[in-house]
């Protein structure tokens, strides 16, 4: 045997060793070893067959990240192939990277398979996903050369629509829409974006109209039913509302999310009793959702039956609605001149519900300054500072109140706290550079940037922290490298700030007209906008 020759094809008798021990640890459940062993024959002999192998062992054991090193090794053996694609995609998701999801989703499109683009973005905005980064993304995908004769070009440019509409670029969102329906008026999505975009827009008529369009292509999807309430609603037709809702219910009766979607377009439309009725069924179950308590809440708070909705409110259980119900409680009770009904209110829920225990001394200190009691506020807020000396969100709170009445000082010593204790913290460290360039105290503005910088690398999707990013270089005597990342900021959070600050970098690169333009949308924008006006003084040309 020590003469013969080494072994060129085939297995030798170590790798059949460990594939043998592979097979077997998989057969007994230890998927770990099956996995490792898998891999190993894959990196040694390049075998995709053999990377599949291991990540069908990694999926059923417990460890995401070998898992994804699985898969990772089966895309990369066999790049042309679909399955390693679609399921880095759908770990990307689990983690919450969704740009990293987009980007095996066009991978698999750039193959000629089917990335389901616009059912992703939907998600996405469900989920509550930024997206700027992900209109980025996109955008770049379809400037690419031949991009338009993809079979599944429609795909992505509805999902690109879903996106401009997202970020307030409704006129190009609307083309786009316009040049699909010639050609692609049998997509559900389409009609659904259409009928979104009218009702933002305030005109219901094409609402309604647009969800009819859909509704007839795709008649089991409730979404359009609630687009068709919510569009007969605006336009005065509670019977033809309620009809919808009917058959919503009927299709759905036991879908509490819907019917608490139908009560909130009620509540929001005025019409109590109706969504009274849809509510009062849902708090006498088993498990009644905390949003039906906060809903009915609303409906007696608005209905002046003061103790009625506090009864509700304080039913609402921890989860997205419990501070919002605490908060309105709480101002309900001072608008029927109960401070200190309101005081004590607050103080039971804390040591009712421990874990809200800080955020509900942020909401005394807000009501405490809403009533003009800002020194009772200040102590309060000190005195559980004391208790919990590095509790960022009441360090934040604080900074943020010392900059209100100008001490800068006192700020600066809040904000260096909590980046002292938490490095990665992207709020302190942009709401400190913000202020700093803002101030445009000359030598410190290299240290905003700097500052500003980091917080953009922890969150390099946060329009706000672009906001900072373009005022910094602004200051620094950088209008054009100001400017890109302005407009990025001020398409995903188009507020008055933003608005300010684009149209003054416009105005100093002499485009005038595009700086009137964003004045005068966030004049007739907004209906207070005391930033606007401010920027207004400094340069008076800038008025439309």
């Amino acid at each position: 045997m020590a003469s013969a020759p080494p072994i060129e094809r085939g297995l030798d008798a170590d790798s059949l060793s460990t594939l043998l021990t592979a097979e077997l640890a998989g057969q007994r459940g230890d998927y770990h070893r099956a996995t490792r062993g898998y891999l190993a024959m894959a990196e040694r002999y390049q075998a995709s067959g053999l990377a599949e192998r291991a990540t069908l062992a990694a999926r059923f054991g417990n460890d995401p990240l070998l898992l994804e090193e699985a898969v990772q090794r089966w895309h990369e053996l066999a790049p042309l192939a679909e399955p390693p694609l679609r399921l880095l995609a759908g770990l990307a998701l689990q983690r919450g990277d969704w740009v990293t999801a987009l980007e095996y989703r066009l991978n698999l499109v750039e193959q000629g398979a089917h990335g389901e683009l616009t059912l992703f973005m939907e998600m996405a905005l469900d989920a509550g996903v930024a997206p700027l980064p992900l209109r980025e993304r996109l955008a770049a995908h379809l400037e690419r050369p031949g991009a338009d004769g993809h079979p599944q070009y429609y795909d992505a440019a509805l999902a690109m629509a879903i996106l401009e509409a997202a970020t307030g670029q409704t006129r190009r969102a609307e083309a786009r829409l316009d040049s699909l329906a010639r050609d692609h008026s049998e997509l559900p999505a389409l009609w659904m974006t259409r009928a979104r975009l009218a009702l933002e827009a305030g005109d219901n008529t094409r609402a309604r109209d647009m969800s009819r369009r859909g509704l007839a292509i795709a008649p089991d999807d409730p979404r359009f039913l609630l687009l068709l309430s919510q569009a007969e609603l605006k336009l005065g037709n509670v019977a033809a509302a309620e009809a919808h809702t009917d058959a919503l219910l009927e299709q759905h009766d036991d879908n509490s999310e819907l019917r608490i979607s139908l009560a909130r377009l009620y509540v929001d439309d005025d019409h109590l009793e109706a969504a009274r009725r849809l509510l009062l069924p849902m708090v006498s179950g088993e498990r009644p959702p905390p949003a039906a308590y906060y809903l009915l809440g609303v409906i007696a708070e608005t209905e002046r039956e003061v103790d009625n909705a506090l009864l509700y409110y304080r039913q609402v259980a921890p989860g997205n609605e419990f501070l919002a119900a605490r908060l309105r409680a709480a101002r309900m009770l001072v608008e029927d001149d109960r401070l200190l009904d309101a005081r004590a209110f607050l103080r039971i829920e804390r040591l009712r519900h421990e874990d809200y225990f800080n955020d509900l001394i942020t909401l005394e200190v807000e009501l405490l300054d809403e009533a003009g009691r800002s020194e009772e506020a200040d102590t309060l807020l000190d005195r559980e500072l004391a208790r919990t000396p590095n509790d960022a969100q009441l360090l934040y709170q604080r900074a943020m109140r010392a900059w209100e009445v100008d001490d800068f000082e006192a700020m600066e010593r809040d904000l260096g706290r909590m980046i002292e204790h938490d490095p990665d913290s992207a709020m302190a460290l942009n709401a400190l550079g913000y202020t700093l360039a803002d101030m445009a105290i000359e030598e410190r503005l290299d240290e905003a940037r700097e500052l500003i910088e980091r917080a953009h690398e922890l969150e390099p999707g946060n329009p706000a922290i672009m906001d900072s990013l373009g005022w910094v270089h602004y200051r620094l005597g950088d209008p054009e490298r100001a400017l890109p990342w302005l407009e990025r900021a001020y398409a995903a959070m188009p507020d008055q700030e933003v608005a300010a600050h684009l149209a003054e970098v416009l105005w100093e690169l002499d485009r005038r007209d595009e700086a009137r333009a964003i004045t005068e949308e966030a004049l007739r924008r907004f209906d207070a906008h005391p930033v606007i006006d401010e920027l207004l003084e400094r340069i008076p040309e800038l008025a439309p």
